[in-house]
């Protein structure tokens, strides 16, 4: 059995070169259309890369900002007021006003402390604390010793007191 000698025909021969001739073109313009295509990627991802760099520089330069603007901050923070609660003040069958003006006296006593750098100030807590402790309060001709409950130290100074009948 032997193959037909089709190939010697010149039908069969245009066929052959016309099918390479178009398979030769065809790969010519899909190469040609992947260039262009990657070519326009490239410059696609160049553009993205520049701008996340540009980004991450930015980016960088306000953390750094921020940092220092927070720092800067919270070194400068002062107390401003002080505020001072004494909250068993009805147990011991005290009025409004006498509980008031136990408060208002410890203000006028703490009142140096306002201007001052919280740092500092927290820094010196416990003296803070022992110093108003050893202060004792006469209300309504009673005697009482103070004890610190609680102290929250921010720009507004808050110290809650409990009263103790002596």
């Amino acid at each position: 059995m032997r193959i037909p000698p089709l190939y010697r025909r010149p039908a069969w021969q245009r066929f052959f070169a016309g099918a390479v001739i178009g398979g030769v073109t065809s790969w010519l313009i899909f190469l040609y259309m992947f260039g262009v295509q990657q070519e326009k990627q490239i410059t696609t991802l160049k553009a993205q890369q520049k701008t996340i760099h540009e980004l991450k520089i930015k980016n960088a330069v306000w953390e750094h900002d921020l940092n220092k603007l927070n720092d800067e901050t919270e070194q400068g923070l002062s107390i401003q007021d002080v505020k001072v609660t004494i909250t068993n003040g009805e147990t011991y069958g005290l009025d409004k006003l006498s509980v008031a003006e136990a408060e208002d006296a410890l203000i006028e006593d703490l009142k140096s402390l306002i201007a001052k750098n919280v740092d500092t100030v927290f820094k010196g807590k416990m003296l803070l604390k022992k110093s108003i402790e050893n202060k004792i309060l006469e209300i309504n001709k009673k005697r009482y010793a103070l004890e610190v409950s609680e102290i929250l130290f921010y720009s507004n100074m808050y110290i809650e007191i409990k009263l103790k009948r002596l």
